[in-house]
C-alpha cells in the first residue's frame, strides 16, 4: 500500500482560507461546515524593561488541517457501523454514508476535531483527501487552489523524505496516539506540540 497524505508549509500559509473556501464549494457544504479548516495559534505579549524600554515575544502563525490519513486512525476504531474505513490502496480514510448513523463517536476519538456532523444530512463528514480526484491521478482541491503553494500531496514516504518528519506543532497534538500521515513545516516562532502559551482560533 502506498499511503497517501499531507504536507504542510506553515512558514508559506497566510491564513487565507482559501484551501477552506475552495472545499467546501467542491463539496457543497452547509455554511459553517468545512472539512478542511485553518487553525490560527497566537500569543505572546509585551512587557517594560527596567530601563523604560520594551521587550515582546507576540507570535502568531496559521496551520491548513484537514484529514491526516492518520496510520492508526481513531476514527476507525470507535466507528460501531463500520462506516469508517481505511482505504488498502491509498491509505486513505473514508467514511461510507450508507453505513454512517451520525452518532459522532468519531468526532470524539479524533485528536484533530476532523469529522463533523452534518445537521440537515444526519451524518458525518470529514476531508477524504479528494479520493475522487486523487483515485484518478488528480490532486486534492485544497493543493490546486492555495495561493502560497503550502500544501503538498503525495506518497508520505516520499514527503518525509523531501521535507523531514515533523508532525505537530502547537497547536496540534502529538503524532504519537494515531500516526498521522503528515509533514509540516514550521515557521520561525513556531512552538512544540503540547505548548500551552498560547490561544487557538479555527476558522
Amino acid at each position: 500500500m502506498s499511503q497517501k497524505g499531507f504536507f504542510i508549509d506553515v512558514s508559506r500559509c497566510t491564513g487565507c482560507r482559501t484551501c477552506s473556501v475552495a472545499c467546501a464549494d467542491l463539496n457543497n457544504m452547509p455554511v459553517g461546515l468545512n472539512l478542511r479548516r485553518v487553525v490560527e495559534y497566537e500569543g505572546g505579549g509585551w512587557a517594560r524593561n527596567w530601563d523604560g524600554t520594551w521587550r515582546q515575544d507576540v507570535f502568531a502563525y496559521y496551520v491548513s488541517i484537514g484529514c491526516n490519513e492518520c496510520a492508526d486512525p481513531a476514527c476507525v476504531k470507535v466507528c460501531p457501523t463500520g462506516a469508517h474505513a481505511k482505504r488498502t490502496e491509498d491509505g486513505l480514510v473514508v467514511i461510507d454514508t450508507a453505513k454512517c448513523i451520525g452518532c459522532g463517536m468519531c468526532a470524539k476519538a479524533c485528536p484533530y476535531g476532523v469529522p463533523q456532523l452534518d445537521k440537515s444530512a444526519g451524518k458525518m463528514r470529514k476531508c477524504d483527501g479528494c479520493v475522487a480526484r486523487t483515485s484518478r491521478g488528480g490532486m486534492p482541491v485544497c493543493v490546486e487552489s492555495c495561493p502560497e503553494r503550502a500544501i503538498e500531496f503525495g506518497d508520505i514516504e516520499e514527503l518525509r523524505r523531501k521535507h523531514g518528519s515533523v508532525d505537530a506543532i502547537a497547536p496540534l497534538p502529538s503524532g504519537e496516539a494515531t500516526k498521522p500521515s503528515l509533514v509540516i513545516k514550521p515557521c520561525a516562532s513556531a512552538k512544540p506540540a503540547g505548548d500551552a502559551s498560547g490561544k487557538a482560533h479555527r476558522f
